[in-house]
């Protein structure tokens, strides 16, 4: 099998987890700049301003900030043809909602933008991933403050001119859809609950209005440039029922409701009936502004992108509610508890095109994995590029032989970063390995693994080479 050379090849990372430099050239506070690992159990812990004495691994990240030339080059030796990244909200709009944008901020995603171009890799920007100023936060309420809408347009506009010669592909929020899936959905919107506040109401006006501002981006990017494709993106957890019952069999239905909610309103542009049912669920009923849904209509998506890592087994319990199995017994599992499911990726990307007729676009899967270096200091790191493998050739029977529409493919991690979810430098997806450690220590040196040279071999042969 191979695909054919429009196909982007590449790596995906975050601004928050790689940038460092917190504060460097007026950056702001962004929400995960106060989010730092309590204790070895990896519990997060979210302060109000960072405190003395106290370690946040975003604040340094792996300093791409002044490594990016060399990591630039890294991607550029492995045949990058895309490199999906994140601007930081904050280096732009120090507070969120100022009128003018800081210069040095968009200064620095020029040199990143150019720096791209010289070796022909094309950007693909997610404009919010993770990475809410903290300012809105603080004084509107994050999410739950439609003001936010206005803010979050007049960054989009700044970077839609500013980087238009650079780039095409735009993605809104990074998976916006962990909002209702998540307790308290802090990295995807900002939101710490209140005492006794309805947190499910909470969820769906945050999701609205975060809906809506992407409908707008999508509108407005379009204006711009109409070459501009503008996607939203997802995490996909494709799940099975534990058996054939038809109870089982409901069970994985309301179990997905919560991810179809935003795809069916962000690509067909309107709330659908699961989207009613799951307001049902809870006796509440939204009464939006005919202007909303008017912007939701007139602004879906371009595309799907989403991150896929692992798959999820459910079954209706003697209570007849949902209940998610511990893991899948016909599947392996991570050293972090996730199911090793390369069948379900293609399930997923069938399960999608066949919903919407949208292209797709893998942005993020990986394995994250502990990397130990042998006797002469190489990393060796097998697992990873089975892992990889196999998803690879999932993917690929899902375009070849389903026929699917996939634009691309950015592993999750192309260099060693700090987890989003636990903090820790030692959970490794990396082709490049960084020498840091979960405390902070570290030469921060560069080196290539294994697997650099085997994806390398997979863009060049647009993946001929998968096993």
């Amino acid at each position: 099998m191979k695909l054919d050379n429009t196909f982007l090849w590449g790596g995906a990372t975050a601004a928050n987890q790689i940038e460092g430099a917190y504060l460097a050239d007026g950056k702001g506070l962004n929400i995960a700049d106060v989010e730092r690992v309590a204790n070895d159990k990896h519990i997060r812990k979210v302060d109000s301003k960072p405190l003395k004495d106290i370690y946040y691994p975003s604040h340094e990240g792996i300093d791409f900030y002044h490594h990016y030339k060399e990591d630039i080059k890294l991607f550029a030796e492995m045949g990058f043809k895309c490199y999906r990244m994140s601007i930081s909200w904050a280096r732009i709009f120090p507070n969120g909602d100022e009128l003018e944008p800081n210069i040095a901020g968009l200064e620095f995603y020029d040199k990143i933008f150019k720096e791209l171009k010289r070796y022909n890799i094309e950007p693909v920007v997610t404009l919010s991933h993770y990475e809410t100023p903290l300012n809105l936060v603080q004084k509107y309420g994050s999410w739950r403050n439609e003001k936010l809408i206005e803010f979050f347009l007049r960054y989009c506009r700044v970077v839609f001119e500013r980087y238009d010669k650079y780039v095409s592909y735009w993605v809104t929020f990074n998976e916006i859809n962990e909002i209702l899936n998540q307790n308290e959905p802090y990295h995807q919107a900002g939101i710490l609950f209140n005492d006794n506040e309805n947190r499910f109401k909470t969820k769906i006006l945050v999701s609205h209005n975060m809906m809506v501002a992407s409908a707008k981006a999508v509108k407005l990017g379009h204006e711009i440039n109409p070459n501009n494709k503008i996607g939203c993106m997802v995490q996909w957890p494709l799940t099975y029922t534990a058996t054939c019952r038809p109870k089982d069999m409901l069970a994985r239905q309301k179990f997905m409701k919560n991810d179809f909610y935003y795809t069916d309103v962000m690509c067909r542009g309107y709330y659908s009936n699961v989207c009613r049912s799951i307001w049902k669920e809870e006796n509440l009923t939204f009464d939006f502004k005919k202007e909303d849904l008017y912007a939701l209509k007139t602004g879906t998506v371009d595309f799907i992108s989403f991150s896929y890592y692992f798959s999820s087994v459910v079954k209706m319990n003697s209570k007849d509610k949902v209940e998610k199995l511990d893991g899948n017994p016909y599947v392996k599992k991570t050293s972090w508890g996730w199911d090793i499911d390369p069948i379900g990726l293609r399930l997923s990307l069938n399960q999608l095109y066949d919903r919407y007729q949208l292209p797709l676009f893998i942005v993020e899967n990986g394995l994250g994995a502990i990397d130990k270096k042998d006797e002469s200091g190489d990393i060796n790191d097998d697992y990873r590029i089975q892992f990889l493998n196999d998803h690879i050739k999932e993917m690929m029977k899902a375009i070849i032989e389903d026929q699917v529409k996939v634009i691309g493919y950015t592993s999750w991690g192309p260099i060693d970063l700090v987890s989003v979810g636990t903090g820790e430098m030692k959970k490794r997806y990396g082709f490049i390995y960084v020498d840091k450690e979960n405390d902070g220590t570290g030469s921060l040196k560069r080196k290539r693994k294994k697997s650099f040279y085997w994806y390398k071999n997979v863009i060049k042969t647009n993946g001929e080479s998968i096993e």
